[in-house]
């Protein structure tokens, strides 16, 4: 192993990077606004106070505890309205985003132990406002209805065991595992932060390796690495596995602290993960950029790269509900196994052996890529033309 030609390389490439604005951008400062800037969007990790319309036409203690209930939650906001049609719109304008109806007869019919009706209208174009907004007034509506038939019972002579159990005969114990405060933005942060890291190290590396055509110093570099490529693609590859390790423990011990993001397995395993993921990302961001002949081309082109790769790797979505063929084209992708994997450690608690086969893959997939590389890699030197005395 000639270590000086690796050091060479490496030496080379920080010199490339920092004479190239663009390059300089993408892959040293990108990471870190990027980083904070999309993250910060999800800092408070959920909503709170959403604006909800309250009609009461039955005017009883139960309903004005079914409207107090629902004014404590730090969930809801209750606006008052006059009336259904007031009611409908103020949602229609946007002002709230829906409204809770309690018709006439409600704490009768409790009372009575017949069925009690309350209509909850929520403006579903917004999915997060609506899931909330239901899963907090279904929660209160159960809560104050079993509230008051426990009270029923106990004036029927029954003890309070008895009356808890005619009022809720089935006691579901409901515990919310890792994301506990089931949080949209606890769920997302996590994945955002590593889809960030992963598209700055692609489209930094494939456009150095475009350059690398556009200046015809393709093969300055190869007799720099002693004509051997595998040397060539390790050494400037050297490079960004130290840069994007750094970032990759920046973002766990400073961007997750003050995000609020826990890491609950080990820091080890993550690190293993990390390196594993960046080197096939490397890879594969050379093999992208030997297909592009300018660098503007290459950073048109897989800019735009970011959401789709995110929606098709199963965490926006789940991996099993997408169909086959986006499926065959997710596995493709090292994002695939190692956001699976790195949720898995962050948020689970897993560890190494626990992802046996999301590292199997992410090895595949590195072994497919530096295969093809080398190849593509061969075909270019030879076809490139000579240049003498060519500077770095």
């Amino acid at each position: 192993m000639n270590i000086r030609a690796y050091f060479r390389l490496l030496l080379r490439e920080a010199r490339h990077v920092s004479k190239d604005s663009s390059l300089m951008l993408i892959l040293l400062i990108a990471p870190i606004l990027y980083g904070f800037m999309y993250g910060s969007i999800y800092i408070n990790k959920g909503e709170d106070k959403i604006r909800l319309a309250v009609v009461d036409d039955d005017g009883s203690y139960l309903s004005r505890q079914l409207t107090q209930q629902l004014d404590s939650s730090p969930m809801i906001d209750i606006v008052t309205a006059g009336n259904l049609n007031d009611a409908q719109e103020k949602m229609y304008r946007g002002d709230t985003q829906g409204y809770f109806y309690i018709d006439k007869g409600l704490e009768k019919n409790v009372f009575s132990l017949k069925q009690a009706n309350v209509s909850l209208a929520v403006n579903a174009s917004r999915f997060l406002p609506s899931s909330d907004i239901t899963a907090v007034v279904t929660k209160i509506c159960l809560t104050v209805g079993a509230g008051a038939r426990k009270i029923f019972f106990s004036k029927q002579g029954m003890s309070d065991a008895e009356a808890m159990a005619m009022t809720n005969p089935i006691n579901l114990d409901y515990r919310p595992l890792f994301n506990e405060s089931v949080t949209y933005g606890t769920f997302l942060l996590p994945g955002l932060l590593a889809i960030i890291l992963q598209q700055t190290l692609m489209i930094g590396v494939a456009a150095s390796l475009t350059s690398e055509r556009e200046n015809n110093t393709l093969r300055w570099v190869l007799k720099l690495a002693g004509n051997n490529l595998s040397r060539l693609i390790f050494g400037k590859g050297l490079f960004y596995l130290i840069v994007f390790m750094t970032f990759g423990l920046f973002f766990v011990s400073v961007n997750f602290n003050v995000l609020g993001v826990n890491v609950r397995g080990s820091y080890l395993s993550l690190a293993v993960l990390t390196w594993l993921f960046i080197s096939v990302i490397i890879v594969l961001g050379m093999l992208i950029g030997s297909f592009f002949k300018t660098k503007l081309f290459a950073f048109q082109v897989l800019v735009f790269t970011s959401y789709p790769i995110f929606l098709i790797t199963g965490y926006s979505m789940p991996y099993q509900s997408l169909p086959k063929l986006i499926r065959m084209c997710a596995d493709i992708l090292p994002t695939t196994p190692f956001l699976k994997a790195y949720i898995s450690v962050v948020q689970a608690g897993g560890g190494i052996s626990d992802n046996i086969p999301e590292i199997i893959h992410l090895i595949v997939l590195w072994l497919v890529f530096i295969i093809l590389l080398l190849f593509r890699l061969q075909y270019l030197a030879g076809r490139e033309k000579p240049l003498e005395q060519l500077k770095s």
